[in-house]
């Protein structure tokens, strides 16, 4: 997958990269000294940077070979696992864990709603499920790396028919990181222009998957050119919120059974 959708720490992608890598940080303290699952671990380093607080964390990906990657540059962590597979079902008994965790990810597969009754599932009484997910209505343009993205209305309905036990929270963020996505929303919006038949909507993804990380690609390079905080921006300029979430950029959900 694209590094686009695993977002690797460089001057670029910085944003994108701290937004994401805010939720491991605020995780903290739900998981220090606990067995960990996370879901849709990528290329490792967010289940890495959780191994430094659980007692041990397992990551669970669909990509073989990004899994036998991450075994590799992980192997001098002992606490760290990582297992190939494609989910849902999650291949682990009930109560297997203190916390699981799913950032980013939901959006990226067809049976969400069986995703998150298997999240339930596995974690134990007392237990969290920890789920993230970008809000649609801060989207200027469709990913086709992504099957759905939710409304906090819809994932609010969703996560209700498996728990009543659950709260959601929005991801907002200061000027600096408004800035940067103001001049974003500008980049994308002209590149729509061209796009006068709204073919983006309507194609299958795959055939928009190479133009689409063409365009991030030259978008973000000539954001950090033109936002001249984009390299400084780090995970403090990020925060929660539990009002106005629909101005939030990202859905945070907690939940339990």
């Amino acid at each position: 997958m694209s590094s686009h959708e695993r977002a690797l720490k460089d001057e670029a992608n910085n944003v994108t990269y701290q937004r994401c890598q805010y939720a491991y940080e605020w995780c903290i303290p739900m998981i220090t000294g606990k067995k960990v699952l996370d879901t849709g671990c990528g290329l490792g380093y967010g289940a890495a940077f959780m191994a430094a607080y659980a007692s041990e964390i397992t990551g669970i990906d669909y990509d073989g070979e990004t899994i036998e990657a991450n075994k590799k540059e992980y192997a001098g962590m002992k606490n760290l696992a990582f297992v190939q597979g494609s989910i849902p079902p999650l291949p682990f008994p009930d109560n297997s864990f203190d916390v699981v965790t799913s950032f980013q990810f939901i959006e990226h597969i067809h049976a969400r709603k069986e995703f998150t009754k298997e999240c339930l599932r596995v974690v134990k009484p007392g237990g969290k499920v920890l789920i993230t997910t970008p809000n649609i209505k801060r989207s200027l343009a469709r990913n086709p790396f992504h099957i759905h993205e939710y409304t906090f209305d819809e994932m609010n309905k969703e996560v209700s028919l498996f728990t009543n036990n659950f709260e959601l929270i929005g991801l907002n963020a200061n000027d600096r990181v408004r800035k940067y996505y103001e001049e974003n929303g500008k980049f994308v919006r002209n590149i729509l222009k061209f796009d006068i038949l709204g073919l983006h909507k309507i194609l299958p993804a795959k055939i928009l998957f190479v133009p689409y990380n063409w365009i991030t690609s030259l978008m973000r390079n000539q954001l950090k050119e033109k936002v001249s905080q984009t390299a400084d921006i780090t995970t403090k300029d990020f925060f929660l919120q539990k009002h106005d979430l629909d101005d939030c950029w990202d859905i945070f959900v907690v939940a339990g059974k």
